[in-house]
């Protein structure tokens, strides 16, 4: 029922058999964007469930009960995923979408309907350590070893997903062609306020007056941790083990470095000079 064991293979990639079929990625690669759409772009871990509140408290204009009564899945759905078919085609819009997918797949798609496209970056660094730990609990990837053993996959491109290098890439290259709104983060660490503002502005969705204070309750890491329509408290155990670690783990900027090696911090570097040359991103080390 589950499908735990099962990898499927789309696009180059190896993806949870749990979350795709062959049905629902085909799917995915051929919607039907309307112009009104809000998609959500990340690679896993990147702060995907944090913009996904943020998205619904400015389209809700700060009234926190849709954040509080519906599932995040339900309010920003995933386009590749096997759950959400119906959904999608049956949301009317401003419709608030999420993917993990890269360009190469979704970017044909993207350039008909030109709708808003969210790209949220993270410090790779911490992204591989909270892969790594989702990959420890969540039982529809495989085992992911030592986080040494991790590393090495990660920086190859060979987890589920691919490569983050490939992934960022990819996306950066599609910032202007298809209005892309590119933010970190890191940058939501430093200012919410002013990312926010940023945001609302792209989306032509200004907060009303006196809104942010319920942004900035409501979308903090404490208050995530406990709304049970966002921090994995429905999914049952079998799927996501909360003893194995926890799906709100942190939230924090520069966890890596409890987790990397010096040697392992070197070789990171040497990789991403390698792959992204002298590209600024934004990261705080």
């Amino acid at each position: 029922m589950y499908r735990l064991d099962v990898t499927e293979t789309f696009a180059g990639l190896s993806l949870p058999g749990h979350l795709h079929t062959q049905e629902s990625l085909n799917f995915a690669s051929t919607f039907q964007f309307c112009g009104s759409d809000v998609l959500l772009v990340t690679y896993p871990k990147s702060g995907t469930t944090w913009m996904q509140e943020i998205l619904t408290l400015i389209y809700s204009d700060g009234d926190p009960r849709p954040a509080k009564t519906t599932p995040n899945w339900a309010r920003t759905p995933w386009l590749e995923h096997i759950h959400f078919k119906e959904l999608l085609q049956e949301t009317e819009g401003p419709r608030l979408l999420t993917t993990h997918m890269p360009p190469q797949v979704l970017a044909a798609s993207l350039r008909k309907a030109k709708p808003k496209v969210i790209h949220l970056v993270r410090n790779p660094k911490d992204v591989a350590v909270s892969f790594y730990h989702f990959c420890r609990m969540a039982n529809f990837f495989p085992d992911p070893g030592s986080f040494d053993e991790f590393l090495l996959a990660f920086l190859d491109g060979t987890v589920h997903y691919g490569s983050w290098f490939e992934h960022t890439k990819g996306w950066l290259n599609c910032k202007e062609e298809l209005d892309v709104f590119y933010i970190t983060y890191e940058e939501l660490h430093q200012d919410l306020e002013g990312s926010v503002e940023r945001l609302s502005a792209f989306l032509g969705h200004p907060l009303p007056p006196g809104q942010m204070d319920s942004i900035r309750q409501h979308c903090s890491f404490v208050s995530m941790s406990n709304n049970q329509m966002v921090n994995g408290a429905l999914i049952p155990h079998e799927i996501m083990d909360p003893s194995k670690s926890q799906f709100m783990r942190k939230g924090i900027v520069g966890d890596w470095r409890n987790h990397f090696s010096p040697l392992q911090t070197e070789l990171f570097k040497k990789k991403f000079q390698q792959e992204m040359g002298g590209r600024c991103l934004g990261f705080m080390d």
